[in-house]
């Protein structure tokens, strides 16, 4: 938590931890005036890639009507809190987050929410203060009962599913799938980019017991000839709506061609006055953003690259991308994970590809989840180098010492990642 951070107080002040129920986010938002009644939403759950589908839709939203005004909330944050909550593709006003935060707290205190709850309700009524017309909700954790699906969104995505937070979601992918299914209403239309036979039976048939027209992305679309670099991710979409196309866009990853094919047929689905055309969708995957997720910057010299990977399926896609590119060597891994998170097989593939590692602590992971460093460094069967170094900000500048002309990956957690774009000085905006 960064002292000048002007949401300091829900951290210090609402509930730790998950409570299951819409009840409370509910209850908040009726004192409020319901304020998630004021702006039309898509919804976007999923294990991985949901982050990216929400900022993909979000910038070309933004693209087709400028003059509209368009949120996109998203977590968690990577500084600020603020970066949660974005309007035109800024992160939220502090004077306006605040002026919300102070109607909300009386409600937030006598209710017990829970960190996310407020949060999520904060969001909305930030959005209906600013007049957003539109707005991308990423789910927190899972769907059924997430706090965000008290909306009645126009359209709704799962873009994939696998296993992540058994201790909340079920123990197995079936499982999962159900709880991420929970967002499916009648009559709204919904897509998903999974493509295992069993998940994709479970999202089907929890979409017809909801009534919610359910497109499966393999049956509309076809993504070939996927071409990295260090500028983005190229290919071809082949498409039944919007035909075959030569798509460019600056996030980095097979994956992401993927993530935005699925951008592209959600954003088909809506209703027809708020659809975008594909000189739409074209104009806004050009100029999406989105910080942390292999996000590249030339430092002095160097190059780094920055991606939230924070678990094996998370660091099987950041491999594949690495190994689509020439890097500039040596490549330098600076890395945290987790205490709670697979580090072992997250590391293993992340060690293969390196030339040396830093091993580090970020200030802002919680203490309680915090990896014994020492200890994971002793257990690694490698042959590279291995620093531990537990004070980030030195372990960052000791990176660029080892590289000063090559690469260095930060990559564990978002903990990670925004403590290093901090200690760097970079804008995330």
């Amino acid at each position: 938590m960064k002292a000048d951070d002007p949401a300091a107080w829900l951290f210090a002040r609402t509930t730790g931890g998950i409570r299951w129920g819409l009840e409370r986010t509910e209850a908040l938002l009726a004192g409020a005036d319901d304020p998630h009644r004021r702006f039309a939403s898509l919804h976007v759950a999923g294990t991985n890639g949901k982050g990216s589908v929400s900022a993909l839709c979000d910038s070309v939203l933004r693209a087709a009507r400028p003059e509209r005004a368009a949120g996109l909330y998203t977590s968690p944050h990577l500084i600020r809190f603020p970066e949660r909550i974005r309007i035109n593709g800024r992160a939220v006003d502090d004077a306006l987050l605040a002026a919300c935060e102070a109607e909300l707290r009386p409600a937030i205190e006598s209710s017990g929410a829970t960190f996310f709850e407020a949060t999520t309700a904060l969001a909305f009524l930030c959005f209906a203060r600013a007049g957003v017309e539109i707005a991308v909700v990423e789910v927190g954790l899972g769907g059924r009962l997430d706090s965000t699906n008290v909306l009645d969104p126009l359209v709704c995505a799962v873009t994939n599913v696998a296993v992540d937070h058994t201790e909340y979601l079920g123990d197995t992918v079936e499982a999962i799938a159900a709880e991420k299914a929970g967002i499916f209403k009648p009559g709204v239309p919904a897509i998903t980019g999974e493509s295992a036979p069993g998940t994709l039976a479970v999202l089907r048939a929890r979409a017809e017991d909801a009534g919610a027209p359910l497109t499966v992305l393999d049956d509309v679309a076809e993504v070939d000839d996927v071409r990295l670099s260090l500028e983005g991710t190229r290919f071809r979409l082949r498409s039944a709506r919007w035909g075959e196309r030569e798509v460019h866009v600056p996030l980095i990853g097979a994956h992401q061609a993927r993530n935005a094919a699925l951008a592209a047929e959600l954003l088909g689905l809506l209703p027809d006055d708020v659809r975008p055309s594909w000189e739409d969708v074209e104009r806004g995957f050009a100029a999406v953003r989105w910080a942390g997720r292999m996000q590249v910057e030339r430092i002095r010299g160097g190059t780094w690259i920055f991606d939230v990977a924070h678990n094996p399926a998370g660091v099987q896609a950041l491999c594949a991308s690495l190994d689509a590119m020439t890097l500039e060597q040596p490549v330098i891994l600076l890395a945290s994970v987790l205490a709670d998170k697979d580090w072992a097989h997250m590391l293993t593939p992340l060690l293969a590809r390196s030339s040396a590692a830093i091993l580090t602590v970020p200030t802002s992971a919680p203490d309680d989840r915090k990896w014994d460093v020492d200890a994971v460094a002793a257990s690694l069967a490698t042959t590279i180098p291995v620093r531990v170094i537990p004070d980030l900000p030195s372990a960052v500048m000791r990176a660029e010492t080892m590289a000063p002309y090559g690469t260095v990956l930060v990559t564990g957690s978002v903990h990670t990642v925004g403590d290093a774009l901090e200690a760097l000085g970079i804008d995330i905006g």
